[in-house]
């Protein structure tokens, strides 16, 4: 029982088709004929379309049948097949199809033994499966008795089959040897490997044979599910053929197939479609063998698609044998001793194969270019003779015909027309191959056989290839035997995190300008947590220095005068800091070792040159990357809009071009010269909290940080409301398959205003929270379904008055205007009708729940008294916010709403593939 059709064959029967919609709708162009019934259709039989002496008829179950009448020869075959393959399995079930066909011989309920009634009556029997469908056929002495049983035995089989664990146990001896022939054949080996790397995702990547670990511990359970699922009558299509009475027959499939009942369950839908190539994928193949191989690849439409006679046609003159162009460039050249290609029509998608065989130990390389070369351009530098054209469809003609004449091989064939969507494609596209210009094949392989949709593989033959067999998994079980656990870590303490004693049991205390807060209390596993932020420069003296200064930060790890980037890295694993060296998780016994070893690095870092040319080049590759990301370019284009410092102001927004030309003028003196003259230690804020001797931790930080200090003035830097007028940006990014909607309005605000804390819940209702909740994600994605992410946020700053409010969603391009649209109403809606009374009440209370979630983590009260230290607060002040917040009246939440967020003062930016939306929009 063949998994793989012969190619022989495949030229023969996957014919070129057009493409449907409907695939049961037939199509004009077939020449077909309208003959009045000669016969009594039985009751629930209708007749259907009748193509050269062929007509199609169906039951009232769906059954649809085929009867070709051809008394040439005293043979008849009976072919049933299923519009089930290797295509519908699913995980873990490759080769349950093929499986399937296996048992399906085995025998049914009224036809326990139908092998041994086979071998009795003389019969040719076998069973194939391919992508696409399963059939089974039976050919015999066109006699009415053995047309009656094989009628009879092939409806039984439809739902009435065994599908036995004994059948299946017995079989499976079978199967897996079928497999292991395949596996000893390079090419077989090759085509396999070959479909895994042209589909990502699509079933037509797994080999109908199916995975050996798959096909040995198949469950029959599944086995049945999948036979009961698929096997019934409107999922069939029967075909007789050959030598029978056309009356007698119809009566006799009526009889036997007529009461056969469709199960309540529906045919699964299918989705998948394989996202389009985009780049050449190349794969080797080391086995025992005594011939090398090389395949080129390229993914093609469906065989219904419009292009698939003039993709099949280029085929045929780029692989025939000995008149093809390969032939030509590479067997007569020597490179090669043989060639072919193939195309594998299927119904959704599929791909044409090309492969040459090459004697071992001659070089693969000038075969593999030319193989591409040849596929690849020769059609375009030549084009295509009528010689050629007119041989290629002399041949198809050919073989369409010797497959008509031959009823048995006829009535099989179309298994492969049927999988399609209809018998009759057999006529349609041995017509339309004839239609076939040589402009249409040169534009077909122009359109398809590319670079960038390319898949190569090579099989190397070598006696002691260098495998890497991968064992089984132990279970949980087998590893914990004898396992036997570390004594229990210390215990965490209960704490409170509760405003008054986050600053009860915090030790605050300044060294010079240094101010330090340290939070000591019992961690599970002695963790702790620490956060430095040292401070130099001010407005003026660090005009035009934004990257010398970003860059020397981020090498502060990369070299000192003792220790190479390497060493350091090697130093914070013994030191067991997890982080940077600004915001790190260390253990009790070495939060000592890496405080002294923050400041050395502070100290005595020398900005390797090496390391320098590698991060300047990483960095303009990473800006370069970000010229046609939708985030990025959205980002980069709202920032330029709300820039409202001049260049070289440390509070300027610089562009991707701006930060790319930064890097590219600066050079590894001006790093070092930066550090030189504004780092310091002395002046800044150090948080720690966590499990550490606090004495310890103070003696430690006045020792190393304090003597250490910036040559430059300090001077703190904010930035200053300036109002910026609304417009609305797109900005196109082709071939992208995600958008970003964002928008953005500035405003006069600060903390310690009276609106904040109202603002802070207003944004909370509307784009903001912790979860799925709020106004613009429910309308986003819960109802609407556009936008995977969606949220908005509002800036409330300490220091200076340049607040805003933020949003943003991602969304597929073709919805990004649908996006924007709801996004603006489910804004403008707020501002205009308010939020409930039940609305503020649970963003009151969610709101102060998620910050007393926060205060429990001990990064996020590091940070925040890293932020208090600098503005001389302490938890008091989040406590009057919360005091605040729980007084706030919904008319104080709507009035400060309103006040804001004006729906007519927010920019819009939108950044995707514009050709995916219905209408661009105005800039």
């Amino acid at each position: 029982m063949k998994t793989i059709k012969k190619l022989a064959v495949a030229a023969c029967v996957g014919a070129s088709l057009i493409s449907m919609n409907n695939e049961t709708k037939m199509i004009p162009e077939v020449r077909a004929e309208v003959v009045k019934p000669s016969i009594v259709l039985p009751a629930g039989v209708t007749q259907g379309p009748t193509v050269e002496g062929i007509t199609e008829y169906r039951l009232a179950n769906g059954l649809r049948v085929v009867l070709f009448s051809d008394p040439s020869k005293p043979t008849a075959t009976v072919n049933m097949t299923y519009l089930v393959g290797s295509r519908q399995e699913n995980y873990g079930e490759t080769g349950m199809a093929h499986l399937l066909e296996h048992l399906i011989f085995k025998g049914s309920k009224n036809f326990p033994a139908p092998t041994k009634e086979f071998t009795r009556r003389g019969f040719r029997m076998n069973g194939s499966t391919w992508f696409d469908r399963t059939n089974y056929y039976v050919s015999f002495s066109s006699t009415e008795d053995n047309l009656k049983w094989a009628l009879a035995w092939s409806a039984d089989a439809m739902r009435n089959s065994f599908i036995a664990k004994k059948d299946l146990d017995s079989e499976m001896s079978v199967v897996r040897n079928e497999y292991e022939m395949g596996e000893n054949s390079p090419t077989s080996v090759m085509m396999k490997r070959m479909q895994s790397m042209i589909f990502d995702w699509h079933n037509y990547g797994k080999s109908t044979i199916g995975n050996k670990s798959d096909i040995e511990n198949v469950r029959i359970e599944n086995l049945q599910d999948f036979y009961h699922r698929y096997y019934r009558p409107d999922n069939a299509v029967l075909t007789v053929s050959g030598k029978f009475d056309i009356q007698k027959t119809l009566n006799w499939i009526a009889e036997d197939f007529g009461k056969i009942e469709n199960p309540a369950e529906t045919l699964p839908p299918e989705w998948t479609v394989e996202p389009t190539a985009d780049g050449e994928r190349s794969f080797e193949i080391r086995r025992k063998g005594e011939s090398q191989l090389v395949a080129v690849a390229y993914r093609i439409p469906s065989a219904l698609h419009a292009d698939s006679p003039a993709v099949e046609t280029a085929v045929d003159i780029l692989s025939d044998d000995p008149n093809g162009r390969l032939y030509q460039n590479l067997v007569k050249t020597g490179l090669a001793t043989k060639v072919f290609g193939s195309v594998m029509g299927t119904k959704q998608p599929g791909y044409v194969i090309f492969m040459a065989v090459v004697k071992k130990g001659e070089p693969i390389e000038p075969v593999r270019k030319a193989l591409i070369e040849t596929i690849e351009t020769s059609l375009e530098k030549t084009p295509i003779s009528s010689k050629e054209l007119d041989r290629t469809k002399i041949e198809a003609e050919n073989l369409y015909e010797v497959l008509f004449s031959d009823p048995e091989a006829f009535g099989v064939g179309l298994s492969e027309f049927i999988a399609l969507g209809d018998w009759r494609l057999f006529f349609y596209g041995r017509d339309q191959i004839q239609k076939v210009t040589a402009k249409e094949a040169e534009n077909a392989a122009s359109k398809y056989f590319v670079r960038d949709n390319r898949v190569v593989g090579v099989f190397l033959p070598e006696d002691n290839p260098k495998r890497a067999t991968i064992p089984a998994s132990p279970t949980a079980e087998q590893l914990l035997v004898n396992y036997t656990p570390k004594q229990d870590s210390a215990e965490a303490e209960t704490f409170d995190s509760s405003f008054a004693n986050l600053d009860k049991r915090t030790i605050k205390f300044n060294v010079g300008d240094l101010k330090v807060a340290l939070l000591p209390k019992k961690n599970r596993g002695e963790t702790v947590t620490v956060m430095l932020k040292f401070d130099y420069g001010n407005l003026e003296n660090l005009s035009g220095k934004e990257t010398a200064m970003t860059l020397a930060n981020a090498m502060l790890t990369y070299g000192t005068d003792k220790l190479s980037r390497g060493e350091i890295e090697d130093e914070m694993s013994k030191l067991k800091m997890t982080g940077s060296i600004s915001n790190y998780v260390t253990t009790r016994s070495n939060l000592d070792a890496s405080l002294n070893f923050v400041a050395d690095l502070w100290k005595h870092s020398v900005y390797p040159e090496n390391e320098f040319k590698d991060l300047k080049k990483k960095l303009t590759v990473m800006f370069e990357s970000m010229k046609d990301k939708p985030d990025a370019l959205s980002d980069d284009a709202m920032a330029q809009h709300f820039n409202t410092y001049p260049k070289g102001d440390p509070r300027h927004s610089p562009s991707l071009a701006e930060k790319i030309a930064a890097l590219n003028a600066l050079s590894d003196a001006d790093v070092k010269a930066f550090a030189k003259e504004y780092f310091g230690t002395a002046r800044g804020e150090i948080a720690i909290v966590g499990d550490f001797d606090a004495k310890k931790a103070e003696e430690t930080i006045k020792k190393a940080f304090a003597d250490n200090k910036s040559q430059v003035a300090f001077g703190k830097i904010y930035k200053e409301f300036k109002p910026v007028a609304a417009t609305r940006i797109t900005i196109d990014t082709p071939e992208k398959e995600n958008a970003v909607l964002a928008g953005r309005a500035v405003f006069p605000i600060k903390d310690t205003d009276a609106d904040a804390p109202a603002l802070m819940i207003a944004n909370w209702i509307l784009g903001g929270g912790t979860g799925l909740s709020n106004r613009l994600i429910d309308r986003l994605r819960q109802k609407e379904g556009l936008s995977y992410g969606a949220g908005s946020g509002v800036k409330i700053p300490a220091e200076g008055n340049e607040g805003a409010f933020v949003f943003r969603a991602i969304v597929a391009p073709q919805n990004l205007l649908k996006a924007e649209a709801s996004a603006k109403d489910v804004i403008e809606t707020a501002v205009r009708d308010g939020f409930t009374d039940q609305e503020v009440a649970e963003a009151k209370k969610g709101f102060l729940q998620s910050q007393a979630v926060a205060r429990a983590q001990d990064r996020v009260i590091s940070a925040s008294w890293i932020k208090k230290l600098e503005l001389n607060r302490d938890w008091k002040f989040n406590k009057e916010m919360e005091d605040k917040i729980n007084a706030l009246t919904t008319a104080q939440v709507n009035a400060v709403l309103k006040k804001y967020i004006k729906p007519d003062q927010i920019t819009y930016v939108l950044a995707g593939d514009l050709k995916k939306t219905k209408t661009e929009g105005q800039k």
